[in-house]
């Protein structure tokens, strides 16, 4: 059939062509039986062919009606099973086990079951008439071995049409009553395109039917590249990549599955939801992209996927998993003994079990370490395939292989044998770090890390040494581990220790994942408040106190004081009542970010004594952990089930998602990995920066079907470092600078220059610390604590004499073992004195004096709140559009700043803190302006205006951006930007010196940069 160029038809035609050269048969559209939904002469084709001894089994019984009989046997097996399950695992005819799909093996071992994969017949169809009352048809539909798996509805924008027509098409001329629509019976996945971009569907449900995007994504955000080439549409991958025939197969032999969530309607009843699984573009290309690096690079490699909230990731981790589990090498061995998946979520542990007995169908190969170090270790002893546990599981594990191995009257000593593992870690940047993740590597290295110790050890000709040399071996990368590290916020660490060269092996956007619509920009709708506050000294004495410790006593004191948080609580709970509880159709609720534990109980009562006075529908749930003292009333304490009437931590989640309760008070809890989608509203009251911005905030971008927005109520935070914190993972983290390995030798010198160990303290201690195994005993524990005493009687005595010097030193202390503990995970050190010096540290730093950092201050009866004033002053959308991210740093060197200062009268202290007044300002006071100055100066228009005016010119200019940098910088210095918004004489005088600074900072580099303009 000939179609004009622009046509649909002809869009039609170069999909079938390019179908037919990659593996489809073209599949009559008359040979379709619109009531059974199938093919019937395919399926029955296949079966004859590649079944033959069944076949004959049934035709023996049913003579010229086995064709019948089996149809039927099949239709009523996928209307109960699905079809699905039928292509997988074949349906009952008369007892015989049938197959109606055959899919490619893991190995290429066994010859016949390649040749009945290459049985397969994926058919494509044009113009299928499916309906049994009208004659609709579809543009292009996709089955196997005559069971129609796939639809997709074309659009050609030439025609003025667009995917949105394809989209309204299936909404309104799709009923999804017809018998080929049917939920998990017959058809798994409709696709609706234009030759720009591609969605997706698994269930069509009329008007209500949900689409996702189906998208490559196109510098950092939405949508789809260009053909490189210039010769072909857009959306070419959906059918030369994702429908090519073996990806179709594979499609359906590994990815698509029947997920069965059991979840409390509002009523709190307990309701089953079925939902099939289809992988999302880049969930698909994350996995094979692993999948084929792993198999062509083979065991001992690190990999980064860098996926965004809302990626959906448990899924793209279930079918990595299950993968790696079976992935062959190009010489038909197993690659992986086990595959190992490192969480702390209770609920990936189920899913990740359905999941893969869906493609299975048996039991055994997955296995939940629930119990104790023990079952761990029988798991890894038994290489069952994928192995769900946690990190802090593997310190204990050495042990119990020990006596498992004793119990069996073998080497105690003994380690895995030969084993290669992959190690899959949810959220990646909690669980890479520190001495736990070493035993995790120490664990699994097994034999290959004994053999590599001994290596080194006869290279370095140094006998006896098997403990030490292991101990260094195991903080690098090892040949028989590969690492599947998932983060949505990777740090500096986490880049260098899993990244090629510092990038993601996959990654997926924060950018991408907003604009197709997988979460909410939670910075859209975003308020801050601030407080005008004055304290006054209420007590006749005036005691000198430490500026900073008093300092910090007195923002506490305000933070705590009742005022404060009854202002803050009726700003909360009237927003909640006018605005959030009327949002997600009458069921939102939200998050209030206290500061510690003590602000949440009292944020608690304040809260509830407030809802009850104004008699609101609204109830309120707190958490926190452990027991809170509140010294306002003596011996009162408060936990969190206490105060929540009896609802026991493990079950606030569940509570909390019923209609009961709407607001949930928070301090150090549900920031991270909490996801409740009717959470809408955020009150932040806390003090957030980086990571932990990201991390607490992003808990409300999971989206709901009726949840449209968002909203953060802000009362501390500076706008600015929240967009800072967000742009570094709006696009993709980047590596910034590098650490200098040489500063970690020179830190060491200047440890060892103090003298407050020698070298002959390390060997005892090291020779008891790294003794063979077999020679280890209850008493190494008192000689090692020995080897130490000496050096902390040293340390006390140079703490009593010099103690900033002291604290000093244990600041390079810390940061030598932070170097040295990132940078032996990438540099392969071979250097016995840095492993003995790193460990005789790290268990000496545990056993140095704290510094006396003097009396704790309690102002409640010595300062009073004279004056006090919430004001919203800014309100709209953080845009992360425009702007440079901020790179990711490597770890630097963390001294001490707890230097002691100088004491200072209380009285004075307050009037720095409240009154700020005139000119006489304090050291304090002039870095905040040199900040303003700084920013000031940064910028270009005012670069410029200083360039071609003179100084009261420049003023004029000047004035207008400085309102602005004081806004955007009020919370560092509260007291002074009051002054300057109210005090006109104040601004004024302020104004005029700044502006006089910044001219002449901007002149005198004028002058460096250009000297020709100079005299």
């Amino acid at each position: 059939m000939n179609h004009p160029r622009h046509s649909e038809g002809a869009f039609e035609t170069v999909i079938e062509a390019t179908m037919l050269a990659n593996g489809y048969v073209a599949q009559p559209a008359a040979t379709f039986d619109r009531d059974k939904a199938i093919f019937p002469e395919t399926v029955l084709g296949f079966i004859r062919e590649t079944q033959p001894k069944e076949w004959s089994a049934l035709e023996a019984l049913h003579k010229e009606n086995t064709g019948t009989q089996i149809l039927t046997d099949l239709t009523k097996w996928m209307d109960r099973e699905g079809s699905l399950a039928t292509l997988r695992h074949g349906f009952k005819c008369y007892g015989k086990t049938l197959r109606v799909a055959f899919f490619k093996a893991a190995h290429d071992l066994n010859p016949e079951l390649a040749a009945r994969y290459a049985a397969n017949r994926v058919g494509i169809t044009r113009q299928l008439h499916f309906s049994k009352t009208s004659e609709k048809s579809l543009d292009v539909t996709l089955s196997i071995n005559g069971i129609p798996v796939v639809s997709i509805e074309l659009k050609n924008p030439m025609t003025g049409q667009t995917v949105e027509d394809a989209l309204r098409q299936y909404r309104n001329d799709r009923d999804p009553r017809e018998p080929v629509f049917t939920f998990k019976h017959r058809m798994l996945v409709h696709f609706a395109a234009d030759t720009d971009t591609v969605f997706m569907t698994t269930r069509l449900a009329g008007s209500a039917t949900h689409f996702l995007p189906f998208n490559k994504g196109c510098d950092g955000g939405s949508g789809n590249p260009p053909d490189r080439n210039g010769r072909s549409y857009r959306t070419a991958y959906l059918w030369e990549e994702v429908l090519h025939r073996d990806s179709l197969l594979d499609l359906f032999a590994r990815f698509v599955h029947l997920q069965i969530e059991e979840k409390r309607d509002d009523q709190g009843r307990r309701i089953k939801k079925e939902t099939l699984i289809f992988p999302r573009y880049h969930q698909l290309e994350a996995v094979r992209t692993l999948v084929n690096q792993t198999q062509r690079e083979g065991v001992g490699n690190n990999y980064l996927i860098e996926h965004s909230a809302g990626s959906g990731k448990s899924n793209t981790i279930a079918w990595l998993a299950h993968r790696l589990a079976s992935l062959h090498s190009d010489r038909d061995e197993r690659i992986f003994d086990s595959v190992i998946v490192i969480t702390d979520r209770v609920a990936l542990d189920k899913q990740l079990q359905d999941t893969i007995y869906q493609f299975e169908h048996k039991h055994g190969v997955v296995q939940k370490i629930d119990e104790s170090s023990r079952q761990l270790a029988e798991a890894l002893e038994s290489a069952v395939p994928i192995i769900i546990t946690t990190l802090q599981k593997f310190p204990f594990v050495s042990r119990q292989l020990a006596k498992m191995a004793e119990e069996r009257g073998e080497d105690s000593d003994r380690a895995l044998q030969f084993r290669n593992c992959a190690v899959v870690i949810d959220e990646a940047h909690s669980s890479q770090g520190g001495e736990t993740a070493t035993d995790l590597r120490e664990v699994l290295g097994g034999q290959q890390l004994r053999d590599e110790a001994a290596k080194q050890m006869v290279e370095n000709e140094e006998q006896d040494l098997d403990e030490l040399y292991r101990s260094m071996a195991k903080r690098g990368r090892q040949a028989n581990l590969s690492f599947f590290a998932f983060t949505a916020t990777p740090k500096h660490k986490t880049l260098k220790l899993f990244g090629q060269e510092g990038k993601p092996a996959h990654r997926y956007t924060m950018r991408q994942a907003i604009e197709e619509g997988f979460i909410l920009d939670v910075l859209k709708h975003y308020t801050s408040y601030a407080s005008y506050f004055r304290l006054l000294k209420a007590s006749a004495d005036d005691p000198n106190v430490e500026r900073k410790k008093a300092a910090r006593a007195l923002a506490r004191f305000l933070k705590l004081h009742p005022h404060n948080i009854a202002q803050k609580t009726e700003v909360m709970v009237e927003h909640f009542n006018a605005a959030t509880q009327h949002k997600i159709g009458g069921r939102a609720k939200a998050m209030v970010v206290t500061g510690s534990r003590l602000e949440a109980v009292r944020y608690k009562q304040s809260f509830d004594r407030y809802i009850e006075e104004k008699e609101y529908p609204i109830k309120s749930l707190v958490a926190f952990s452990g027991v809170v003292t509140d010294n306002k009333i003596k011996d009162v304490t408060y936990t969190e089930e206490g105060m929540n009437q009896g609802v026991r931590e493990k079950e606030l989640p569940e509570i909390f998602a019923t209609e009961e309760y709407q607001v949930l008070l928070v301090a150090e809890k549900y920031q991270t990995g909490f996801d409740q989608p009717l959470l809408h509203t955020m009150y932040i009251d806390r003090r957030l920066a980086g990571i932990q911005a990201v991390q607490t905030l992003s808990r409300l971008n999971r989206i709901h079907p009726l949840k449209e927005d968002t909203f953060i109520l802000d009362f501390v935070n500076d706008r600015e470092e929240i967009r800072a914190a967000f742009k570094t993972y709006f696009e993709g983290a980047e590596i910034g600078e590098e650490v200098d390995p040489a500063r970690m030798y020179e830190l060491m010198g200047e440890l060892n220059a103090e003298g407050l160990y020698a070298s002959v303290d390390i060997e005892r201690f090291s020779a008891v610390y790294f003794q063979p195994r077999q020679r280890q005993s209850p008493n190494d524990h008192q000689t090692m604590n020995a080897a130490l005493d000496p050096c902390v009687e040293r340390y006390k005595e140079f703490q009593n004499s010099k103690p900033d010097e002291a604290e000093l030193w244990r600041g390079k202390l810390g940061a030598f073992c932070s170097l040295y503990g990132f940078l032996s995970q990438i540099i392969p050190y071979q250097d016995t004195d840095l492993e003995r010096l790193y460990v005789f540290l790290r268990h000496l730093a545990t056993k140095l004096p704290k510094r006396d950092i003097g009396p704790s201050y309690q102002f409640d009866e010595d300062v009073r709140l004279e004056y006090y004033r919430l004001q919203k002053i800014s309100e709209g959308s953080i845009s992360l559009n425009e702007g440079a991210a901020r790179l990711l740093d490597g770890p630097s060197e963390v001294g001490s700043a707890a230097l002691r200062e100088e004491p200072v009268p209380l009285s004075r202290l307050i009037d720095v803190v409240n009154d700020r007044f005139g000119t006489d300002f304090n050291q304090a006071d002039q870095l905040f302006f040199d900040q303003i100055i700084e920013a000031a100066i940064s910028d270009s228009s005012l670069r410029q205006a200083a360039v071609v005016n003179p100084g009261d010119k420049f003023e004029l200019v000047f004035k207008n951006l400085l309102e602005a940098l004081f806004v955007e910088r009020m919370d560092q210095n509260e007291e002074i930007f009051a002054r300057f918004m109210n005090d006109q004489s104040f601004q004024k005088v302020v104004t005029g010196w700044l502006s006089t600074e910044a001219y002449r900072k901007l002149r005198d580099s004028e002058q460096t940069d250009h000297p020709e303009n100079g005299v």
